[in-house]
């Protein structure tokens, strides 16, 4: 992933809050197709691993054999930035448009997982996760014994084994502290309700740091 300096984040407990926040993201490998395959899956970063399944009918897992290379990529709100919002327009007029975002990657190698014992692992683990603060949650014992195993037939459960994290927060790090407030506000003003977490987070960033120097592109 390509990174700037200003723009990489490394502090792998934020990343793996970040992961656990977002909870799903797009597996990504190329085992010999034309194209690379993506799957978007529920998954959980847990040590060194990330675990899901996917459904047996989907062909992408088929490709994935004992070590194949793979990719899971997680991404956050995101938001366009009009060059409007910026007060280097009155300034000099010399800016462009942009897109704010927030991602993690995760590299490594994928295996697929076939054993009954390990699918309910995971998707007990996955359910407890994503049930998580709900005031009854579903656990899958819940559900008949007999159900349970004839869905579990029907998925196949996906691992990697991490062997890269790479943290990405393009937040107009680049730019003066003047045309961050101007991003802010031109956000919260737009109002379109999945781009405001990116002004929460830029403005949160601008509380807590200094007036950078200079207003580079």
């Amino acid at each position: 992933m390509y990174t700037p300096p200003f723009n990489r984040a490394d502090d792998e407990d934020a990343l793996r809050a970040f992961v656990a926040e977002v909870r799903a993201g797009w597996w990504v490998t190329n085992g010999g197709q034309a194209a690379p395959l993506a799957t978007y899956l529920p998954v959980i970063w847990r040590g060194g691993t990330v675990i899901a399944h996917l459904a047996r009918a989907n062909p992408h897992w088929r490709e994935i054999g004992s070590g194949t290379p793979a990719l899971v990529i997680v991404t956050g709100p995101d938001a366009y930035v009009s060059p409007t919002w910026y007060a280097a327009k009155a300034e000099h007029g010399k800016v462009v448009p942009t897109w704010n975002y927030s991602a993690v990657h995760l590299s490594g190698l994928a295996r697929v997982h076939d054993d009954p014992a390990w699918l309910r692992m995971a998707v007990e683990e996955l359910t407890d996760e994503h049930e998580r603060g709900r005031d009854a949650p579903w656990q899958v014992s819940d559900a008949p014994g007999s159900f349970v195993d004839g869905q579990l037939r029907g998925i196949v459960g996906v691992e990697l084994t991490v062997s890269r994290v790479e943290g990405k927060a393009k937040l107009s790090q680049n730019r003066t502290r003047a045309d961050r407030a101007g991003v802010v506000d031109g956000i919260r003003q737009g109002g379109r309700a999945g781009e405001q977490p990116v002004a929460d987070q830029m403005a949160s960033a601008l509380d807590d740091e200094q007036e950078p120097e200079g207003s580079a592109g």
